[in-house]
């Protein structure tokens, strides 16, 4: 869920059951930063996956929808906890993942790389993400490689040919003179 909705690790930490809405136009309500409000829209199978956590746990409205072991709002570290043992078994399939590292907000820029390689507007990502400004947005979105190659591959490559320079006289006694 982290990945699909973008969210700040205080807004995961503190989504409470009554801010998701399941079914048809599933989104979730969040309070980010500067108390504002924004909804995240969420795949069908992120919904999917979310429906089904739910019945597992408790149901009352205000309830905390991802609850620590001793059910209360879980921490920042018993979250990279969660995630640092999930990367370590992913790791078995993906080597590479070794030698990266990953953190919660990480998971933030990838859902802002996401939604820019899928071709939206930088405007509606930062939107997506709760960000005030563009140029907040802009540092979530510094490409990648294959992004930068993509790009490359547009352009059309000047016609050119290579050749050195070869000043002529008058101009070499320009510059030997005092």
């Amino acid at each position: 869920m982290a990945v699909q909705t973008g969210l700040r690790l205080a807004e995961l930490t503190g989504l409470r059951r009554d801010a998701v809405v399941l079914g048809f136009g599933a989104h979730i309500r969040v309070i980010g930063k500067g108390r504002k409000e924004r909804s995240t829209p969420l795949t069908k199978s992120t919904a999917a996956v979310l429906k089904a956590w739910l019945r597992e746990t408790p149901s009352h409205e205000d309830a905390i929808v991802f609850p620590s072991a001793r059910g209360v709002r879980m921490s920042a570290d018993g979250v990279q906890y969660l995630l640092s043992k999930h990367l370590a078994n992913a790791s078995t399939s993906c080597p590479s993942l070794k030698s990266k590292r990953v953190t919660p907000h990480v998971l933030r820029h990838t859902t802002a790389m996401e939604l820019l390689q899928a071709g939206v507007d930088r405007a509606v990502i930062a939107l997506w993400l709760g960000h005030e400004s563009l140029e907040t947005t802009q540092i979530y979105l510094d490409a990648n490689l294959a992004l930068k190659e993509a790009a490359l591959s547009k352009i059309v490559p000047t016609e050119g040919k290579a050749w050195r320079y070869r000043p002529d006289d008058q101009l070499m006694a320009f510059l030997k003179a005092p």
